[in-house]
């Protein structure tokens, strides 16, 4: 197993993740499994309907997908993810993620985040990853 904490991975990742730092995003938790991200939607992320992009979401919930799978010290890369948007999402919005392992296997996980704004829920992604032989160190 790795030598690394998840908080180290996750730093590491982060490191070289010039897509999740545009975001903004902040890693609110992280632990084997799990990862918690926020972020604030800014003006330069609406679409022409004057609401946030829907990549913005699903860029929000790729990124707590990749640090939670990640996570437990094993490299794992994205091999199949979907989203589905139930909520308008609005500049100034503040947005968590939160990345929950369904089913940890010998090389397949799978896991679910929840997007949400204050009490509800803007968006539902799901994603299957396949982990690789090498470790984080």
């Amino acid at each position: 197993m790795s030598t690394l904490s998840p908080e180290e991975i996750v730093q590491k990742m982060m490191a070289k993740d010039a897509f999740s730092q545009w975001l903004g995003v902040k890693v609110c938790q992280i632990e084997p499994g799990t990862c918690t991200l926020r972020m604030t939607v800014r003006e330069d992320m609406i679409n022409g309907f004057l609401v946030a992009h829907g990549g913005i979401t699903f860029s929000l919930a790729d990124s707590a997908f990749a640090f939670a799978s990640n996570s437990r010290g094993q490299h794992a890369v994205s091999i199949e993810t979907s989203i589905s948007h139930t909520r308008p999402v609005f500049p100034g919005d503040e947005l968590e993620a939160k990345a929950v392992e369904l089913q940890n296997g010998k090389t397949i996980a799978r896991y679910a985040v929840s997007v949400r704004c204050g009490e509800n829920t803007v968006a539902l992604f799901n994603g299957t990853v396949f982990k690789k032989d090498s470790l984080w160190t």
